[in-house]
């Protein structure tokens, strides 16, 4: 099967996104990162590469239980965040790259995670280089959340809705959610990592209005780069829904945040 292009890496999107990031996206929970060092088998001899790393949340977080992390991402703005992530990690690098930037010169990785930023990449062909730079019994590792399906949500269904309608002219959006787009299991099973294994941690958090400004800033599709003024639209139509749906009680989510481990066969 032909490989399909990776989506439109539009950088100026996450100069803006990048100061909203942290305070709008869930947080990976530590017991995720605990169980998935766990699985691998990671030691204080391992390295792990953080590929798309945006502000470095994972790479910071791994380095608690291994030698080495390298955090990669191509947006300066991110890397910024990143650098501040690093400070005071002295085994937690920082540098500048895309995917396709990967070669033997960064060395050879126990594991190699990416969250919430393998859809912007070449999957079949960074699965390619990762084959070569991955050591024996390592994994490729894709961080991600997704929503439960309780009454709980039902506001956020709500709020993910209004996000949809103010992205529905965004072309990188729309190929993403195609039929014809492969979704990632598909992808890895046809790589050189196909033995899955998918584990989650699932949390219950109070959303504030400020929270879900952040976070739909922090999307490449409602970015403020990519909107214009008309963010400013959509944050008060989010103000006037933020305020009918505390009417119905604090704003909760129920959110599973969720890694999907491939390894080789």
């Amino acid at each position: 099967m032909s490989a399909q292009p990776a989506a439109d890496f539009e950088i100026r999107r996450f100069q803006t996104a990048a100061a909203h990031y942290l305070a709008g996206r869930p947080p990976y929970p530590e017991a995720l990162i605990a169980r998935v060092v766990q699985l691998i088998g990671l030691t204080r001899q391992d390295r792990v590469l953080d590929l798309g790393c945006g502000p470095g949340q994972l790479a910071r977080a791994f380095a608690a239980h291994v030698g080495e992390t390298l955090a990669m991402d191509p947006e300066p703005q991110m890397l910024a965040l990143a650098r501040e992530a690093a400070a005071g990690v002295p085994n937690m690098q920082v540098v500048e790259g895309r995917s396709d930037d990967l070669d033997d010169r960064h060395g050879r990785f126990k594991a190699v995670v990416i969250g919430r930023a393998f859809h912007w990449m070449d999957r079949e062909q960074t699965l390619a280089t990762l084959d070569r730079l991955i050591q024996p019994g390592g994994a490729v590792v894709l961080f991600g959340e997704e929503n439960a399906r309780v009454p709980e949500n039902a506001r956020i269904v709500e709020f993910d809705a209004l996000h949809s309608q103010w992205s529905a002219d965004d072309a990188n959006r729309a190929k993403l959610l195609s039929r014809d787009y492969r979704p990632h299991m598909s992808v890895l099973l046809a790589s050189p990592f196909s033995r899955l294994e998918r584990i989650g941690v699932t949390v219950r958090h109070r959303l504030t209005l400020q929270a879900l400004i952040d976070r739909t800033l922090s999307y490449s599709s409602t970015s403020r780069a990519r909107l214009g003024d008309r963010a400013d639209e959509l944050i008060a139509e989010l103000e006037q829904k933020y305020a009918a749906w505390e009417a119905r009680g604090p704003m909760e989510e129920v959110l599973t945040s969720t890694a999907l481990m491939a390894f080789r066969v």
